[in-house]
């Protein structure tokens, strides 16, 4: 049976949060929030959590970005003794209601990492809606598959033992460039990939740490060596590309 604990990479998200941690625990899920940081007023509102049963608060010393926080969350969890992660973002726009159907996906198939397929409203900014068709181009470029219909949306639960390897793997992104760039890895090791559609929501008045100009230039700067990186898996993907089109 999976142990699951919920990981939150957080950043200055002090008006979400407690509602987040409560729809968690509403769920029974532990959870650990990794503060990437934030500022006087948000580590207030952290340290208010602390107090709760099975909430676990970890303060990095400066920003390092969300891909940081959630390489940090994923140490962390495994040595606490938890096999799967479900990274949820703080600010509120996952749908947790369907976190009962990544839970059983899960126990199903424990080796495989289940990926939010994101459901969105009118209310997705075009510019994030276009940035994403971008990245997704590339990525089936780089898995020479279309089998990942999103590579940016953050609500995941992944087995741990899968993520073990970026130990090793010093350059994987730090910021919003983790969530595709581990998904390709993941890809490339052959971790199965299972999807679930989920309701994505941006509020009018949330704070996103998104910046379209920085963050598209990370993502750009991780396809780039990523083209680099691919090549040692380069005679498996081909394998796989030519069985499925033989199928």
């Amino acid at each position: 049976m999976n142990r699951t604990i919920a990981l939150i990479p957080f950043y200055n998200h002090p008006d979400t949060i407690v509602s987040v941690v409560g729809q968690l625990r509403r769920h029974g899920l532990p959870v650990l929030i990794v503060d990437d940081g934030s500022d006087a007023t948000s580590r207030t509102v952290l340290d208010s959590l602390k107090d709760q049963p099975q909430v676990h608060v970890h303060h990095q010393p400066a920003n390092g970005g969300k891909g940081s926080a959630v390489k940090t969350g994923f140490t962390l969890a495994d040595a606490m003794g938890y096999t799967h992660a479900l990274q949820v973002d703080a600010d509120g726009q996952h749908h947790l209601d369907d976190i009962p159907a990544f839970l059983a996906l899960s126990e199903q198939h424990p080796d495989a990492a289940i990926c939010g397929q994101p459901v969105y409203g009118d209310d997705i900014p075009p510019a994030r809606l276009h940035g994403r068709k971008l990245t997704l181009f590339w990525v089936h470029l780089q898995t020479l598959s279309r089998s990942i219909p999103d590579a940016l949306c953050g609500f995941r639960l992944y087995p741990l033992a899968a993520v073990r390897f970026i130990g090793s793997t010093p350059y994987l992104g730090d910021w919003m460039d983790f969530d595709p760039e581990i998904l390709m890895h993941l890809y490339w090791r052959e971790t199965p990939l299972r999807w679930i559609p989920t309701r994505v929501s941006y509020a009018a008045d949330g704070v996103s740490h998104y910046r379209m100009v920085r963050d598209n230039l990370l993502i750009t700067r991780m396809h780039t060596r990523s083209c680099l990186h691919m090549l040692p898996f380069l005679p498996s993907l081909l394998r796989r590309a030519f069985a499925k089109g033989g199928s």
